[in-house]
């Protein structure tokens, strides 16, 4: 059986986190902007920290597995 449980984190975060989708932070005139699909290097940079944290957080502390019958 495979474990499709960090597949599935990892794209719905990706997905969730891609600077300037959803929120971008910081933002080009504010810190924070919302739904204003550009993005900066320093946006990039705090997006990919967000990203790799969260998805630590999922994987290895809680632990969340998915597994296809």
């Amino acid at each position: 059986m495979a474990d499709w449980g960090p597949v599935v984190i990892a794209v719905v975060l990706f997905i969730l986190l891609m600077p300037g989708l959803l929120i971008q932070i910081p933002g080009n005139s504010r810190v924070v902007e919302f739904g204003n699909l550009q993005t900066s290097g320093k946006s990039i940079l705090v997006h990919t920290i967000i990203y790799f944290g969260l998805l630590t957080i999922f994987l290895i502390a809680i632990g969340v597995h998915i597994y296809a019958g």
